[in-house]
């Protein structure tokens, strides 16, 4: 009886010591996902050239477009996407536009793109090819994060925060 008493306890001691390793862990993501999230921008913008004569989007409309169900303003106007290249600004521009994480964007335009009905947002190398882009393509609209989009050439469409 006693040595049952004995594996009993060490046992014990085993599940204590996996359920303490548990939380140690969980512990150690939690503060890795609080310190990637103080990362990203705080808000985001979209914008569009100031010479390019847009002066506001509302969000369904920016929402449809950056899911391909339009390729135009509610006036008829064609409008480019560009996004930025793969990484937490898009990750959190989707987020907050679409309420569609990373892997279900990737998806659904796996899907768009497989089936034909659309192509993805011209994918700019970083916030300067951004503003080039936006400079020499008429009608072309992108997202940047909030400081990067309040540049004189640019007007500030719509904030994502």
């Amino acid at each position: 009886s006693r040595s049952m008493w004995s594996s009993e306890l060490a046992l014990r001691r085993q599940i204590l010591a996996a359920l303490l390793a548990l939380a140690t862990l969980a512990l150690a993501c939690a503060g890795d996902a609080r310190a990637q999230t103080s990362l990203l921008p705080e808000a985001l913008a979209i914008v569009a050239a100031r010479e390019g004569g847009l002066t506001e989007l509302d969000r369904e409309t920016a929402e449809q477009l950056y899911l391909a169900l339009r390729t135009t303003l509610p006036n008829g106007r064609t409008v480019t996407l560009v996004d930025l290249p793969a990484g937490p600004a898009r990750d959190q521009f989707y987020l907050r536009l679409t309420r569609k994480n990373p892997s279900q964007i990737r998806a659904y335009w796996s899907r768009l793109v497989f089936t034909g009905r659309a192509q993805p947002p011209r994918e700019a190398a970083d916030a300067d090819e951004v503003r080039r882009l936006l400079q020499s393509t008429p009608g072309a609209i992108a997202y940047l994060p909030l400081d990067a989009a309040r540049d004189p050439e640019l007007v500030i469409l719509l904030e994502l925060d």
